[in-house]
């Protein structure tokens, strides 16, 4: 039997010894995969691995992407919505898997609400409309003249979804018609503007500046309200004619349905360092995009009132699935 000093004693050292429940929760306790529904070069795979190199440096641990490309981002999106949800798993992805799946597939095999935990808004990118850099085509007056002229004789190229939408945003729009070629990535149409087998396409700032510095492609205008500063001297689409050819794609960090609130909350914190960074700000900017972060519970608003936009320039359109 312990007097009661010597039973001080024991718990006391019993309560040392044991290990804090939080302290034992600490995060990240191992590599953390970065999931990325596009292959390596795509916008949001760019800007996922400026992030990755960066959280990895601060959180001491390896921060991995893992690019799941094919499907328009579907089994990517199934794969982290099915893993387990202790924050070593997260999902850099876009509007496509959250907002324009949705509208355009009958049924998915994940719910971009209730299968994930929004962490954070990534950043915008604007979409740019782009031609041959030796196209005798300067303006999107020219553009719009040279498809009513010669209808059905024309091809657009789009790797990605939000760039098919935005592209017959811009049909509509315009009243013109032209027909819609599929590649795997926006990357892969470039050479087919070049040779000509595509008059136009339309892809996000990041992928759409890279072309023009290489100059492989030029730009007639950007989707955004305000002229981009990633590509400045690119008038809007409302300076070249077109007020209502406005759309902004987005990128942002998840983490399956269930990742504890700490979890997300760090994770949030982090990737806000992160994006203060000059020399990350420097890169993204370089790149053409744009850090634009959010809470949790503002990226959630945010994402639910997109689902709805975009779902409605899709019904407008008639998108479908081949």
């Amino acid at each position: 039997m312990f007097g009661r000093r010597q039973l001080g004693i024991a718990l006391g050292a019993a309560a040392i010894a044991a290990p804090s429940p939080v302290r034992a929760q600490k995060f990240p306790a191992g590599r953390v995969t970065m999931v990325v529904p596009f292959p390596a070069g795509a916008a949001t795979d760019i800007s996922a691995r400026v992030y990755a190199e960066r959280l990895s440096a601060l959180w001491r641990q390896p921060v991995v992407i893992d690019n799941k490309g094919g499907g328009n981002g579907i089994p990517a999106a199934e794969w982290v919505a099915r893993a387990r949800p202790d924050g070593l798993t997260l999902f850099a992805t876009s509007a496509m898997t959250q907002v324009v799946n949705p509208a355009i597939y009958d049924k998915l095999p994940y719910d971009p609400i209730a299968d994930f935990a929004p962490i954070s808004r990534m950043g915008t990118s604007p979409f740019v409309l782009l031609v041959d850099r030796n196209s005798p085509i300067n303006t999107a007056a020219e553009l719009t003249a040279k498809l009513k002229a010669e209808p059905g004789k024309h091809n657009y190229g789009a790797g990605a979804l939000p760039a098919r939408v935005a592209s017959e945003l811009y049909k509509m729009a315009a009243g013109v018609d032209a027909v819609y070629v599929g590649y795997k990535s926006n990357p892969q149409a470039i050479p087919d503007v070049q040779s000509g087998l595509l008059t136009f396409m339309m892809i996000d700032t990041v992928n759409a500046k890279i072309a023009m510095d290489r100059g492989a492609l030029k730009g007639l205008f950007v989707t955004d309200s305000e002229r981009y500063a990633a590509v400045p001297g690119m008038p809007t689409a409302a300076e070249a004619g077109l007020p209502d050819v406005l759309l902004t794609t987005w990128t942002g960090f998840y983490a399956p349905k269930g990742t504890p609130a700490e979890i997300v909350n760090r994770i949030n914190a982090d990737l806000y360092t992160v994006s203060e960074m000059p020399e990350v700000l420097e890169r993204l900017t370089a790149l053409g995009g744009t850090p634009k972060l959010m809470r949790p519970a503002e990226f959630a608003a945010f994402a639910s009132s997109e689902k709805e936009r975009w779902g409605q320039i899709i019904r407008r359109a008639n998108i479908k699935v081949e």
